[in-house]
């Protein structure tokens, strides 16, 4: 692997076989250097920084729960299925219907607890940007 070093305001390419070797065997123009370092530890392999969370369902905003009375279409798209059905009792966060949008299958959350008095679209239709989907008791 090719490094470029700067020593008191020169550079210089280094080319080292094995930066885990001991000693560490550097050419510096068509010469073979074998170094070791002071406190002859290897050194950790390069971590990359990457940082994963697991996200949980979004839950949503005090805004959007309360005494709405319809759920509305967060995005536009097709209705692929629905989960619910007129008269059942359910929970915040419960998944009501998936919309494909984009080619990306998005399930749709309750933002209230309630019954469903009435579902307002079908499997295959298209919807539009805050549609109502179903409406509450």
């Amino acid at each position: 692997m090719k490094y470029t070093v700067k020593i008191a305001d020169k550079s210089y390419e280094v080319e080292i076989e094995d930066i885990h070797a001991r000693p560490v065997i550097a050419r510096v123009d068509g010469q073979r250097f074998e170094v070791s370092p002071e406190n002859g530890n290897k050194p950790e392999a390069p971590k990359e920084a990457k940082e994963f969370k697991l996200h949980e369902p979004s839950r949503p905003s005090p805004s959007q729960t309360g005494n709405a009375k319809e759920l509305t279409a967060p995005l536009p798209g097709t209705v692929v299925e629905i989960f619910v059905k007129s008269g059942e009792e359910i929970d915040t966060g419960h998944v009501v219907l998936v919309i494909e949008a984009m080619k990306m299958k998005n399930s749709i959350r309750s933002t209230r607890s309630g019954k469903i008095a009435e579902v307002l679209v079908a499997a295959g239709q298209t919807v539009a940007h805050k549609q109502p989907l179903v409406r509450f008791e």
